[in-house]
């Protein structure tokens, strides 16, 4: 029986902005490239053996159907070295240049399952993959909000960027399969609440309270309410295409639920909108997830800033695992996200301020934050607890 898979990430981010003509590389901006063999033994150096590893998908299929795995090639090998499992993050928030850096491109889809057709043909040992990381806010993003990739702002567009991804996942999946029978899929998606102020709020706030689950929905098979399936309909996606989501046979699967003290809001009578930090907390909006979909669960993603107290932070979104697991909802893991400071996410990647932002167990020397040393101790007291209780979850044994 495996034990609980306490994780860390390589922040990996990679979408474009100013039209296409700015990539922002989390990689490049965190000396990744240059540093990954630290980085990795920092990883063996804390007890951790799970890492969320993306792949630079701008990299490595740099033109149609040409792939470069030459420093790809190299991780991989020294990851199994080390004896650290990853959890292959294959796009995250980017796409390469030539698909032309939108996800409104109908052929995004096929060019990614090509792409990870690929890669696990290359790599049939990897078993744990996310295949598009946050598939709601990279479409909100990138196509609601006007700030990444396509840099458009209405609801066909964000609509089509989440069925372009969603259908890329899934015929990802089943090409991934092909080579990894015991494939597991964990689909990691930003847990979101909007709360309301006064009654003129309440009705925007509880139809942002459904559309945050649109992107989980169509992977998952999951009928949409009927106000939300007219809202696709008259936005672009015909029923066959609706049709063909509800259709597809779902393997073993984990919902990912990403909680930062921005993903809960507050909304008021005039539309204005405030970030309050924690209200619910991560126990309380998990559980819409899973009484929603009745699959395991992984904290896939959380951090605050060493000024902000991280390791109070650390310590609180554990008490809220612990409690999940005493109430015998399956949760298989957590993650502290990242390994290393970040850079630019005041802006949300806008702007290349070359800010760092002190999230990371590591800073960017390479030096333990508190939070580093408090995660090790955390993984020296916790890392027994089996991966659930009483079960050969998803058939997961030692290997």
């Amino acid at each position: 029986m495996r034990t609980i898979m306490l994780a860390t990430g390589i922040e990996c981010s990679y979408p474009t902005t100013n039209n296409g003509a700015h990539r922002v590389d989390e990689l490049e901006l965190t000396r990744h490239y240059q540093c990954w063999q630290e980085d990795l033994y920092l990883t063996q150096q804390l007890g951790i053996h799970y890492l969320r590893y993306g792949i630079p998908y701008h990299k490595v299929n740099p033109a149609r159907e040409v792939y470069d795995w030459s420093f790809i090639d190299a991780v991989m090998y020294k990851m199994r070295e080390l004896n650290i499992e990853p959890i292959i993050d294959l796009c995250h928030f980017g796409m390469p240049d030539w698909l032309g850096n939108s996800f409104q491109n109908p052929e995004f889809p096929y060019a990614f399952m090509d792409y990870a057709c690929t890669f696990a043909r290359r790599y049939p040992w990897v078993r744990f993959y996310t295949p598009i990381n946050e598939i709601f806010v990279c479409a909100k993003f990138s196509a609601l909000f006007g700030w990444w990739n396509e840099q458009l702002a209405s609801d066909d567009a964000f609509i089509k960027a989440i069925c372009h991804m969603a259908k890329g996942s899934l015929l990802a999946q089943n090409e991934i399969l092909k080579f990894q029978q015991e494939a597991i899929f964990v689909q990691s998606e930003s847990t979101e609440f909007t709360h309301s102020i006064g009654k003129n709020a309440n009705a925007r706030a509880e139809w942002e309270n459904q559309i945050r689950f649109l992107g989980l929905d169509l992977l998952y098979g999951n009928q949409v309410r009927a106000d939300v399936y007219a809202w696709l309909l008259q936005h672009g996606v015909n029923r066959d295409d609706y049709t063909w989501f509800m259709n597809q046979y779902h393997y073993d699967c984990v919902v990912g639920t990403d909680y930062y003290v921005t993903n809960e809001r507050i909304l008021d009578d005039e539309g204005r909108v405030f970030h309050v930090g924690e209200v619910f907390g991560w126990y309380l909006l998990t559980m819409d997830y899973y009484e929603r979909y009745h699959k395991p669960l992984m904290h896939t993603e959380t951090n605050i800033r060493e000024e902000e107290n991280a390791v109070a932070w650390l310590w609180k979104q554990w008490q809220n695992i612990l409690r999940m697991r005493a109430k015998g909802i399956p949760v298989m893991g957590f993650t502290w996200y990242s390994l290393v400071d970040q850079v630019d996410w005041d802006t949300a990647l806008r702007e290349a301020n070359g800010r760092v932002h002190s999230v990371g167990l590591y800073d960017m020397n390479r030096q333990p934050r508190p939070v580093g040393l408090a995660y090790k101790k955390l993984i020296e007291e916790f890392n027994w607890l089996p991966i659930v209780h009483n079960s050969d979850f998803l058939g997961i044994t030692n290997h």
